[in-house]
């Protein structure tokens, strides 16, 4: 992070949020791109926003963002340092109006998400995370900022606070969670959307989230960097840490996050039900 001002980074999460907001109070149109995903006018306003701000403060980092236009791997791959946006993530929430939608901004350096700034427009709040200082925060409605820490794991821990998507799921998770909660006396399930899910387990809010299915670079590399630095992590189910831009895809393999990374997960996790996604 070095030169680069937090302070500005999160005014542009700011801007960005609030041109949502606007848009989230009207009647607005929804399309869909050519995944079928959902696209709203608020996703446009808030990549132009932040594309012009991250180019006025960081005019030598390139910018890749869900909205954008993604070069070819040739390309990005020669990149040592970027910047990794998805400025609405939760269109699904954004559209029905849960207000658990976000704005990311993640600097990716030699593959690793090392800092992350996630707006949470409707609640007020912004989460950043350093990995190289070590230091994470939220910044509440009233303007307070607060140290934010993963919560510790014990052995022998009666209960387990998974963090569920709102809007994915399925019969394979299901019989994941199953196997989880054989694993422990309890389980509860706290249901989240959006990015919005790690930056719960990097509160202390809850304890793991695994998520079986299809998700891209962008929608998790800023709350991955703000997990990490508040002491969780972002595993493969082969126990190795999530990495980015390493291929042509920009599609993630299914993962875990974690709010404790010291604690011996795969010694308690499950395997895989079959019938997992190729990336």
């Amino acid at each position: 992070m070095q030169n680069i001002p937090i302070d500005e980074l999160v005014a542009i999460i700011d801007r960005a949020g609030s041109a949502i907001l606007e848009i989230y109070e009207t009647d607005f149109d929804v399309e869909n791109k050519a995944d079928e995903s959902p696209l709203t006018q608020a996703d446009l306003a808030a990549h132009a926003l932040i594309v012009e701000g991250l180019q006025a403060i960081t005019p030598d980092i390139p910018i890749l963002s869900e909205e954008g236009s993604p070069p070819a791997y040739a390309e990005r791959s020669g990149w040592s340092r970027y910047w990794l946006v998805d400025p609405l993530d939760g269109t699904k929430e954004f559209i029905n109006r849960n207000g658990e939608f976000t704005v990311n901004i993640a600097l990716i350096e030699d593959g690793t998400a090392t800092f992350g700034v996630v707006g949470v427009p409707v609640q007020g709040r912004v989460y950043v995370g350093d990995t190289t200082s070590g230091q994470a925060w939220c910044r509440e409605p009233d303007g307070e900022q607060r140290t934010i820490r993963g919560r510790a794991l014990q052995d022998g821990q009666s209960e387990l606070v998974v963090v569920a998507s709102r809007s994915h799921g399925g019969e394979r998770l299901e019989s994941y969670l199953d196997e989880l909660q054989i694993r422990f006396s309890g389980l509860s399930r706290t249901p989240v959307g959006s990015s919005l899910k790690l930056c719960v387990l990097a509160a202390g809010e809850a304890d793991c989230y695994p998520r079986l299915g299809p998700t891209s670079e962008w929608d998790i590399a800023a709350a991955h960097a703000v997990l990490r630095a508040a002491g969780g992590e972002v595993y493969q189910f082969d126990g190795s840490t999530l990495p980015y831009n390493s291929k042509e895809s920009l599609l993630n393999p299914e993962f875990v996050a974690v709010a404790d990374a010291t604690y011996d997960w795969f010694s308690v996790l499950p395997a895989l039900p079959p019938g997992g996604h190729e990336v």
